[in-house]
């Protein structure tokens, strides 16, 4: 039977990535870029900002209520927050370049680039209370510093002028 605290803990997993081995982190940013392209392919770019609003509305809520029933202030298995900077980061780059795989591949290296090494204000971001929007805020800044250095990336690897 599935249970409430179940499908919480499956969304804040970014639905199941976060259970893949080793690197929970990377697998969930992995695992958001087919649902973000389909949803510039399907209903263009803007969707996509307003997705990841809406996913980090719910994941901000998912994890006030997840995390008081784990030992961590940030388990590695919730995930939903690199969903969530990783849309923000590719749809910030297909603002400005038109989408294609290495739109996504750059995106994908950016986002972990400031996801993992955390810059400030990324690394302010980490530490703003409560927990549950620390664990949201900081992905954001990471996918908003990502998509930025992307677009300039791109536009060194593609000669593109904007």
């Amino acid at each position: 039977m599935i249970t409430l605290h179940k499908t919480l803990h499956f969304i804040a997993a970014g639905f199941g990535s976060g259970w893949l081995p080793k690197t929970p982190g990377t697998w969930g940013s992995l695992a958001a870029l087919a649902p973000g392209w389909f949803i510039i392919e399907q209903f263009g770019v803007h969707m996509l900002l307003i997705s990841s609003l809406i996913l980090l509305g719910v994941g901000c809520y998912v994890c006030m209520l997840v995390l008081p029933a784990v030992d961590s202030d940030d388990p590695g298995w919730i995930v939903i927050d690199e969903w969530v900077g990783q849309w923000l980061c590719t749809a910030i780059m297909a603002l400005f370049i038109p989408l294609d795989l290495m739109l996504l591949g750059i995106s994908f290296l950016m986002f972990r680039l400031f996801d993992i090494l955390k810059p400030w204000p990324v690394s302010w971001l980490e530490k703003v209370e409560p927990e549950w929007w620390a664990i949201m805020a900081d992905d954001v800044g990471a996918g908003v510093m990502g998509g930025l250095l992307g677009i300039l990336m791109m536009s060194v690897l593609t000669g593109m002028m904007f």
